[in-house]
């Protein structure tokens, strides 16, 4: 095994980042983080508490009244700068990641340059907010609407694609004028710090960009906060329904990114390798660890069994090991327990009666202590099973097969998820026919869709509310204000 020279980069000093400050100590203590590909602890992280949510929203407020009282231009152009550095420590930034997360070097690497399109695309957007002059009636009257940012957002960042998120969540907030306090998962705290220093490096003033690696506690506080104007959430569902009950108490808008079931639909008209490879490469690639993974796939009797062979054949190709050796192409999972949960579900579904194709247990050959699992691949499974209702985030794929659009449909929609769907057919009627039935935020036709930033992005049902991406994802972090003047 051959490690790429980024594994050489070290990790960022390990602090909470508070206005220009960095904090060694916290009142919550620290946490440890264990690097996926091996088991092994890395340096205690000192993580937020009601401390360091207090003086972190105090810097936040005053970033705020800061950055919304540049001109829009001056907003635009200091993001570009920002946009620069992501590409320039490009480097640096996927080798913090895949320590994170331990996602291989392929699929890392996409993560700066990505980032920095969505900041350039939203840096176009700051200087184009506005608002509309309203007609009115009952007396002589001018009147208007203008779009205002919220103040300070409290954004909850996901572990498993740091750097790429940041083009998504983080982007349009400070397009918008807002500040914005950044709780990554202690699973996942090193490249969201080091994003944060080149937000100061690029000229952002100090607070605007605030980053609080923490828990469930630090998770509380930024929620209830008084001085927390918004909160964006991106995680699971149940760690966001109790987000969004919090909010609730204290009328706080909040917007969720929740997790999906994704079904991947496929007809014999299609590319059947291509379709297959949809569903697979998300399960190795990503070892099954993003919300929009087609982790069901759902294919027509004709195919079915050609589709299966085309299945194992690309899980069994995967070659697992070490993220930072180039020849890999599938790492391991975020953490033991993450792995034990993924052992328990497909054991359950062998038991339910779904025939297991390849995988389901650990490999050889792997780093020792690593969190590792074969790509697995079931077929026949019940589409009311646990197997096929409930998300895995794990590299497991759910193979049943229909013989109808209205069935194939049904199984699609049977589900409490609604992120996305995929839809393998060179009918161009089909395609539509589908796609207006399919209850999913996202329909990807003959492809699998890399979320570029002026694209919108939600779920459907349990999947979360609210838009990333887009016009729709910049007006979720603005407000609207009416102003009537009467002549």
């Amino acid at each position: 095994m051959t490690l790429s020279p980024l594994a050489d980069f070290p990790l960022p000093n390990s602090a909470l980042m508070i206005g220009s400050d960095r904090l060694s100590s916290s009142s919550a203590g620290t946490a440890i983080h264990y690097f996926a590909a091996t088991g092994e602890p890395d340096p205690p992280i000192p993580i937020a508490g009601a401390a360091e949510v207090d003086r972190a929203v105090a810097a936040a407020r005053e970033g705020f009244r800061v950055w919304a009282g540049l001109t829009p231009d001056r907003r635009r152009d200091v993001m570009f700068r920002l946009s620069d550095l992501l590409v320039s420590h490009g480097d640096e930034l996927v080798a913090l990641s895949i320590r994170d997360s331990s996602f291989p070097v392929p699929v890392a690497q996409l993560g700066p340059e990505r980032a920095a399109g969505g900041l350039r695309y939203y840096a176009g957007w700051a200087d184009k907010v506005g608002g509309e002059v309203v007609p009115t009636w009952f007396g002589p009257a001018f009147d208007y609407a203008v779009e205002e940012p919220y103040g300070v957002v409290a954004i909850f960042a996901t572990w498993n694609t740091p750097v790429y998120n940041v083009g998504l969540t983080i982007a349009p907030a400070l397009a918008a004028g807002n500040a914005v306090i950044v709780k990554p998962s202690e699973l996942a705290p090193y490249a969201y710090l080091r994003f944060g220093e080149l937000c100061l490096e690029a000229g952002l003033p100090p607070g605007v960009v605030n980053v609080l690696p923490g828990g469930p506690e630090a998770g509380r506080e930024l929620t209830i906060h008084p001085g927390v104007d918004k909160v964006h959430f991106t995680g699971g569902g149940a760690a966001g329904r109790a987000v969004a009950a919090l909010a609730a108490s204290v009328l706080k808008p909040i917007e969720l990114e929740l997790g999906g079931k994704s079904a991947n639909l496929v007809f014999p008209d299609c590319d059947l390798e291509d379709a297959v490879r949809t569903s697979i490469g998300a399960v190795v690639g990503g070892s099954g660890q993003t919300c929009i993974t087609a982790s069901r796939m759902l294919v027509h009797e004709s195919v079915v069994d050609e589709a299966v062979d085309i299945a194992v054949a690309l899980a069994e190709s995967a070659v697992i090991g070490h993220p930072f050796d180039p020849a890999t192409t599938m790492g391991p999972v975020i953490s033991d327990r993450a792995r034990e949960r993924i052992l328990g579900m497909i054991g359950r579904a062998r038991d339910e009666g779904s025939i297991l194709c390849t995988g389901g247990d650990e490999p050889q050959g792997v780093p020792e202590g690593g969190f590792y699992l074969k790509p697995t691949v079931f077929r026949d499974v019940d589409p009311q099973s646990q197997l096929a209702q409930e998300e895995v985030y794990g590299p497991v794929l759910a193979i049943c097969s229909f013989s109808t659009e209205d069935e194939a449909v049904a199984i699609a929609n049977g589900t409490p998820y609604g992120l996305s769907a995929y839809l393998q057919t060179n009918d161009v009627k089909r395609a539509h026919r589908m796609a207006s039935r399919l209850q999913a935020g996202s329909v990807y036709v003959n492809g699998r869709g890399g979320l570029p930033p002026g694209v919108p992005f939600g779920g459907y049902k349990q999947s979360g509310y609210g838009r990333l991406g887009g016009r729709q994802g910049l007006h979720a972090f603005l407000q609207t204000k009416n102003v009537w003047l009467g002549l």
